[in-house]
């Protein structure tokens, strides 16, 4: 069955809502997966305070990028968004029929590695990644990946 995306433009929540930006699809080639990209911006507003990635299939290259990739602009920090807006993208994943999703980052980014924290994402290893991967390539060597079960039902947290 060929993947369809959703038809979602804006996703609300109480403090902030996510903006659809673009719909991404497969790309082979480079074993890229259907993706959708979200601004964060300010709840009800058009005031981007981020942004946030969801790719919607497992493969190797979310295996060590993850299946979320997130960023709050700097004068946005220290409100919870990157985990407010994974709260609202957790839905259209599970629409997606994934039952987890697999968060990435660099061991000393402290910010995200609470980010999956507070969403209850379990800590499965500190992987080092293979020469041939394009972070690699971009000069990261070493990812912590989480596994976030999610549970369909009522958004906590926003």
């Amino acid at each position: 069955m060929a993947f369809q995306f959703i038809d979602i433009d804006r996703i609300e929540g109480k403090e902030i809502d996510l903006v659809i930006k673009e719909k991404t699809p497969a790309e082979p080639a480079k074993n890229y997966v259907p993706s959708y990209t979200f601004n964060i911006v300010l709840h009800g507003t058009d005031i981007k305070a981020g942004g946030i990635n969801l790719r919607v299939k497992h493969n190797d290259n979310t295996y060590y990028g993850g299946n979320i990739g997130y960023g709050v602009d700097e004068e946005h920090r220290g409100h919870h968004y990157a985990s407010k807006a994974c709260l609202l993208v957790k839905e259209a994943a599970i629409a997606h029929g994934l039952d987890y999703l697999i968060i990435t980052c660099d061991p000393e980014n402290i910010a995200s590695r609470k980010t999956c924290e507070y969403l209850g994402a379990e800590l499965l290893e500190i992987a080092m990644l293979p020469e041939d991967n394009e972070m690699y390539l971009e000069g990261k060597r070493i990812k912590c990946r989480y596994r976030w079960d999610l549970q369909p039902g009522y958004l906590k947290g926003n």
